[in-house]
């Protein structure tokens, strides 16, 4: 069926504002003197007047092209993505509004409102969203948000939606970011899904507000987004790396080993992660230099640091050669964007005394390497340096030593696992339960001489491995609703829930199936008690 054309109402508008300006020229001609008399303007008047109407016909052009890709959107029957905020002091509108700026520039089609303008209808009527939510007083909503709390969310519809949820706080409060944490539990109370696990925000932490900015980048399929505040990192050792699956079906992965450059070994805790700051392969940045005919050993200034063209260029986002054509080369370091950060999970704890990743080679479409990936598995060797910063990641702390523990992963998510294993060997807690699931039994078992003596040592109770890929094909959720009666007497007797690795797969199915298993009441309860905590990807 053909869809009705709306009425032109925004074209009928300007026309008339048009001619209601072209009646008042008419109007106040008889106010100019005697002198005044119609003529044309000068040649240079020309050249003002045309720079001046090129300049407007780019601007409506760029509009017109950002309100076609709304317009597009909606013939599809693509509602725009909804972008809400709830802000007291205008923090969180500021964020709100920079995130929608970021993906319409993904070609998304976007919309911003405010809380007070959302209503169920709304909600039920979108299919993916955004929620900038801050929290005032001792855990209230802004003032502005009351309303839509009273009214909205005392309703529990049924909502067919996608969101992500960004909670400012301070947690010098009692209930830090309390209104965000209650309008989560409501959203998943009415059946949306969230794309990723709450983002807090303690004081404006940039770490925080980087992560949240990586995943929106992931959102609108943005690999290569400029952080907004970009990490300050350290440079660390590389000290090892091993590939773990040779032969494996998948893409290969690897363990890493790093020390700090300088300085002990910092502190960090099981679940956290670390922010690298990736490279360009050094072919890459050849062939740039290549075709712009510029010496990668010219010294240039950045950050306040001199160093060669080359390793200054590896750090920033390469433009195609004839856009930076003729460029001097600090006037190219000058012009280019900084790499965005890599986000991975730290598969070990400061008592083995190294830093330990688990990284698998990506590789694009077109065959050039992950940004990061690409940097940590090929391009840096060992006994050379890697740009790196810890961040605490408090949303996959771990629970209690003397609560029983189950964890759920899947690929290169065992390395978040690893960590919290290790923690509780080290601490003496027994009651470790392991479901991890990958491809190939031959190839994929990461870890696996620390997971045998682990088992056999008494401090692994019972280990499910899903392979989807061997004799008979499972995954980790398939594991873990055959063990149905295991997890309910598990979670009886107290126990937390970890599940680190794909957050599009694995960790949806897993989701589904302690609902399942436990009544989604009881899952929610877990949740809120901090007793199932998720690190996906």
């Amino acid at each position: 069926m053909t869809p009705t054309r709306a009425f032109p109402w925004s074209l009928a508008g300007n026309l008339l504002v048009a001619g209601v300006l072209a009646l008042a020229a008419l109007l106040l001609l008889p106010q100019h003197g005697d002198g005044w008399w119609l003529a044309a303007p000068r040649p240079r008047r020309w050249w003002l007047a045309g720079i001046t109407l090129l300049a407007w016909l780019v601007v409506s052009a760029l509009f017109l092209r950002r309100n076609r890709i709304a317009e597009v959107a909606a013939a599809e029957g693509e509602a725009p993505l909804l972008v809400c905020w709830a802000s007291q002091t205008g923090f969180a509108r500021e964020l709100a509004e920079r995130s929608a700026a970021l993906l319409r520039d993904s070609g998304t089609a976007v919309r911003v409102v405010p809380l007070e303008g959302v209503d169920a209808d709304l909600l039920a009527g979108t299919r993916r969203a955004l929620f900038v939510a801050s929290t005032t007083g001792e855990g209230d909503p802004p003032d502005h948000a009351l309303a839509f709390l009273r009214n909205t969310m005392a309703q529990q519809p049924a909502l067919d939606l996608e969101y992500a949820l960004l909670a400012l706080g301070d947690r010098s409060y009692s209930d830090f970011c309390a209104f965000g944490r209650q309008l989560d539990e409501w959203l998943r109370a009415c059946g949306a899904r969230p794309l990723y696990d709450r983002v807090e925000v303690d004081n404006a932490d940039q770490a925080a507000l980087r992560h949240w900015q990586y995943e929106l980048g992931r959102i609108g399929g943005m690999d290569e987004l400029p952080d907004w505040t970009p990490p300050a990192y350290a440079p660390w050792i590389l000290q090892s790396r091993s590939c773990l699956n040779p032969g494996s079906p998948g893409a290969p992965v690897f363990d890493l080993a790093l020390q700090p450059a300088d300085g002990a070994l910092p502190e960090w805790q099981a679940g956290d992660v670390v922010e690298i700051g990736p490279r360009h392969l050094p072919a890459q940045v050849q062939a740039l230099l290549d075709r712009l005919g510029l010496d990668g050993t010219q010294p240039v200034e950045r950050g306040g640091v001199r160093e060669p063209l080359a390793q200054a260029l590896s750090r920033l986002q390469l433009p195609a050669a004839d856009t930076v054509a003729g460029l001097a080369p600090q006037s190219l370091v000058d012009a280019l964007a900084p790499l965005p950060h890599r986000e991975y999970s730290i598969a070990s704890v400061p008592g083995e005394g190294c830093l330990r990743l688990l990284v698998r080679r990506m590789v694009h479409p077109d065959g050039r390497p992950g940004l990061g990936s690409g940097w940590l598995c090929e391009g840096v060797a060992p006994g050379q340096t890697v740009d790196l910063r810890l961040r605490a990641n408090p949303g996959f702390q771990p629970p209690p030593f003397d609560r029983p523990l189950i964890l759920v992963g899947n690929g290169t998510g065992i390395a978040g696992l690893r960590a919290h294993l290790q923690a509780r060997v080290a601490a003496g807690a027994r009651g470790n339960w392991l479901l991890f699931g990958e491809r190939s039994p031959d190839h994929d078992r990461y870890y696996d001489a620390d997971l045998q003596r682990w088992q056999a040592e008494g401090w692994l109770d019972r280990v499910d491995l899903a392979w989807s890929r061997g004799p008979e094909p499972a995954y980790v959720q398939h594991r873990l609703r055959a063990a149905a009666e295991v997890l309910r007497d598990w979670v009886d007797r107290g126990a937390a829930i970890l599940v680190c690795g794909n957050a599009t797969g694995m960790a949806p199915a897993v989701d589904a199936v302690l609902a399942e298993v436990l009544g989604e009441e009881r899952r929610d309860a877990l949740r809120t008690e901090g007793r199932y905590r998720r690190d996906v990807y």
